[in-house]
């Protein structure tokens, strides 16, 4: 007999610390339907993510399922979980070629709706694995496709990744973009005061950039582009929010550069959209591979002028006139002088009609919300047993 309750969805992520993935979940389970969808949360960490709190107090619950690299440990950790807190209507697998594994063992669990969720374009680091690596894609792929009853994807771009070239012709897959809230971009910011906190004066021309500290955001290009800067604008400052393994050396480059003390880093915060809003003047992201690149369109909320490589998707370019595409084989001089260039331009949109565009586009976040419900009323109550 078919029941009338709300539909349980378990998303398997590596943790709920902050980032593009983790913060778009957040904003899909601050909009979703929770009296028609139930969203829980499988992590693959011990340890509490900055969003616990948040999402316990929203009415969802945290299941620990750790040592993913361990799985013959991990499936019986995650069939407990399912059999003891399910059962779970869907499956919804964020861990990209991990989620073959997931899926396969939500299959023998019998979850109805298995989803394997493409976030990024690996593509850059796929081409550079070694054999056994090479190896273990093609099984997660292979298990991808024989077990997703769904596949989303971030992008274009991360739909290949994860999918293979020929992804359009399988009716299982289509893209959905990551939802940006709009609210806080329009909330009035105090630049003065945003500046003083980080120590900036008024007058210095602030870099900004939001990303983890690892390879694919290529923070050491982004030392060289900024040491360009200050060569040609004494007074500017690099401003870095976020966390990761490679903070150590990038604050070590700039040191070597003598850039030290013109740098922030701010760790990982709350208030980006404030942020962007009170100290960039300029926001630059020279990523090596993305899969949507959700800050950027938060800086395009900003107003900010955007200098990108050429390697970020075409879909997160929603106010053409901020956005300038360099390529990542231009040297850090040439990307100085893009900086330079759009910021001696000033806004070319205004930041209220950016918000505007944003709004009516696939990005907002309740547009967004609401095609993952139509994805996931796809799992429909006849597959639903009471």
């Amino acid at each position: 007999m078919a029941t009338t309750s709300a539909i349980r969805v378990l998303h398997v992520l590596g943790g709920l610390d902050r980032g593009g993935v983790e913060t778009w979940l957040l904003h899909v389970l601050r909009h979703i339907d929770r009296q028609a969808f139930r969203m829980d949360f499988l992590v693959h960490q011990a340890r509490p993510g900055a969003y616990d709190d948040e999402v316990r107090t929203l009415g969802s619950r945290i299941y620990p399922c750790p040592q993913p690299r361990r799985p013959r440990q991990y499936a019986r950790n995650f069939k407990a979980i399912l059999r003891d807190h399910g059962p779970f209507d869907i499956v919804h697998s964020h861990v990209h070629h991990y989620s073959g594994y997931v899926l396969r063992l939500a299959h023998q669990v019998g979850v109805p709706m298995q989803i394997a969720h493409s976030h990024n374009d690996t593509s850059p680091l796929d081409a550079d694995a070694g054999l056994l690596r090479r190896g273990y894609q093609a099984l997660m792929r292979r298990w991808i496709h024989r077990y997703a009853t769904h596949g989303l994807a971030a992008s274009r771009k991360a739909a290949v990744s994860l999918f293979g070239q020929q992804w359009a012709a399988d009716p299982r897959w289509q893209l959905l973009y990551y939802g940006v809230d709009l609210t806080p971009f329009q909330d009035a910011v105090d630049r003065a005061s945003v500046r003083a906190e980080l120590g900036i004066s008024p007058s210095a021309l602030v870099i900004g950039h939001v990303g983890r500290f690892d390879r694919q955001k290529n923070h050491a290009f982004l030392v060289d582009i900024f040491a360009e800067v200050v060569r040609r604008n004494a007074d500017s400052i690099l401003l870095l929010v976020g966390e990761g393994d490679l903070r150590p050396a990038i604050e070590e480059k700039l040191a070597h550069r003598g850039l030290a003390s013109r740098a922030r880093f701010t760790g990982t915060r709350p208030d980006v959209p404030r942020l962007m809003l009170g100290a960039m003047d300029a926001f630059v992201f020279p990523s090596w591979f993305e899969g949507l690149g959700l800050v950027l369109v938060e800086a395009q909320a900003a107003g900010l002028p955007c200098v990108i490589s050429d390697a970020i998707p075409e879909e997160a370019i929603l106010v053409e006139p901020l956005v300038r595409r360099v390529s990542l084989s231009q040297t850090s001089s040439a990307w100085a002088a893009e900086v330079l260039a759009v910021q001696a331009a000033g806004p070319s949109v205004p930041a209220a009609q950016a918000r505007v565009r944003i709004e009516h586009s696939p990005v907002n976040i309740r547009v967004s919300t609401h095609h993952l419900e139509s994805v996931y009323h796809g799992v429909g109550l006849r597959d639903r047993a009471e």
